[in-house]
This record gives structure tokens, C-alpha cells and sequence, in this order.
């Protein structure tokens, strides 16, 4: 069994997808303990090829750092249909990045969202009528898979909203970057309260 699959993904795979991926496994991490790698996989992807293979964007690899998340290991990557089918879940930074998984996947679309209408629609689920947790990786994909499920149902076919898109760091100052860290973080909030019950 595999564990329960979140891949981000944004525009070059070097800002915002990288501060969601390490951001979403360190608050696993501070829930779970060490297990939370073996339960969950958080990774991602960037719609364009330009940085394939680059770290993070600097001020990005400081906020994650900054925030108790890793940047170890990180290499950027371009998203390819092979990523998507072995993702549970897929969040992206933007409306125009959700349309591009979808023109790629069209299988894939009840289980991609914008990252912060995926938060917004979490609001609406009952997490009580989700399979309970236990710290197995059997378990996290089962009720991980339910959540996607409950969250598209909420979503009654609505496309995301404006406020759902992260801005775009790229080009900008600390503050710019910080404040991206702070909307991704409040936007995985409740994804991680939601797997760890």
C-alpha cells in the first residue's frame, strides 16, 4: 500500500509548490512525529519546464527554513501526466494551474483544487463520517481518499474563486514571499487537521 499522495504544483516548481510541499510534510511532521514521511508523500511539480532540476527559489527556501520545514534534497520538477495519476491529491497555486492539470488529466479533476478553495471547501466536511485515524499507512489513505471525496462533493461543481489563488512570489522582496508563506500555511492548516483527526 502506498502512502496518501498530495503533489503542489505552480509555475516553475521553485516558489510556491515547493513552500506547500515542504510546509504541508513539516506540519505532518509536528502531528505525527517521524512516521508522518511514511504516511503521507508531499511533492510537486511545476507546469513550465524552465527550472527543472534547480532548488528552491532563495526567499522561498527561507521561509520553509524559517518555519521549521526542510529544503534537503529539493529539485525542482515539470509536471507530467505520470505524476498526476499517482497523486491522491492535487493542489494547485492558482485557477489557470488547476485548468492545466485538468487539460492534461481530465480523470483527475474531482481530486485537483486551487490550494486555498481546497481549504475553503474543508470547512463544509464533516471529518467525524471520515474513516478514523490510526498511524498506519493503509488507514491515512483511506481516510485521505475520503476527504477528497467529501471536498469535491462540497464543491457542487463551482469553480474556484479569486481569493482562492496564491500570489506569485517570483521577482518579489522578503515580505512578498512571507506573506505567500503565510497564506500557505493557513491553507494547510486544516488539510493536516483533517488526515490526523
Amino acid at each position: 500500500m502506498r502512502p496518501f499522495s498530495v503533489l503542489h504544483v505552480c509555475m516553475g516548481n521553485i516558489c510556491r509548490s515547493p513552500m506547500a510541499e515542504r510546509l504541508l510534510a513539516a506540519r505532518l511532521r509536528d502531528a505525527l512525529g517521524p512516521v508522518a514521511d511514511e504516511l503521507v508523500r508531499s511533492h510537486g511539480a511545476g507546469t513550465g519546464d524552465w527550472h527543472i532540476g534547480d532548488g528552491m527559489n532563495p526567499p522561498a527556501a527561507r521561509q520553509v527554513l524559517a518555519r521549521g520545514g526542510s529544503t534537503e534534497g529539493f529539485a525542482a520538477r515539470w509536471l507530467e501526466p505520470p505524476l498526476i495519476a499517482e497523486s491522491d491529491l492535487i493542489l494547485t497555486a492558482t485557477a489557470e494551474q488547476w485548468e492545466h492539470v485538468v487539460t492534461l488529466a481530465p480523470e483527475a479533476a474531482p481530486r485537483t483544487f486551487v490550494l486555498g478553495e481546497f481549504a475553503r471547501l474543508l470547512a463544509a466536511v464533516d471529518t467525524a463520517d471520515l474513516p478514523g485515524y490510526r498511524p498506519e499507512v493503509a488507514a491515512v489513505a483511506d481516510r485521505g481518499r475520503a476527504l477528497v471525496a467529501a471536498a469535491h462533493a462540497a464543491r457542487g461543481g463551482e469553480p474556484p474563486v479569486p481569493e482562492d489563488d496564491l500570489e506569485d512570489p517570483w521577482g518579489r522582496g522578503e515580505a512578498f514571499f512571507s506573506r505567500t508563506a503565510d497564506q500557505v500555511e493557513d491553507a494547510i492548516k486544516p488539510l493536516v487537521d483533517a488526515l490526523t483527526g
